[in-house]
């Protein structure tokens, strides 16, 4: 059976942790800064799990993850 592919784009953006559960980083943080309160941009800067809803999807695309 041949290899299974990797799609990349989702590989940048998510990382398992040890415990098998998908990590990912907030949004929103990347340009427009100044509008947002520095309170949000701190809270953004934390990395989150993705949601249940969200996570069989997401194992699909990253089969050797």
């Amino acid at each position: 059976m041949p290899k299974l592919k990797t799609r990349k784009a989702v590989a940048k953006r998510f990382r398992l942790t040890k415990k098998g559960k998908i990590k990912r980083s907030k949004a929103g943080k990347a340009h427009i800064l100044t509008k947002k309160a520095r309170s949000r941009k701190r809270h953004l800067r934390k990395s989150t799990l993705v949601s249940k809803s969200f996570l069989r999807k997401v194992k699909m695309q990253l089969p050797y993850g």
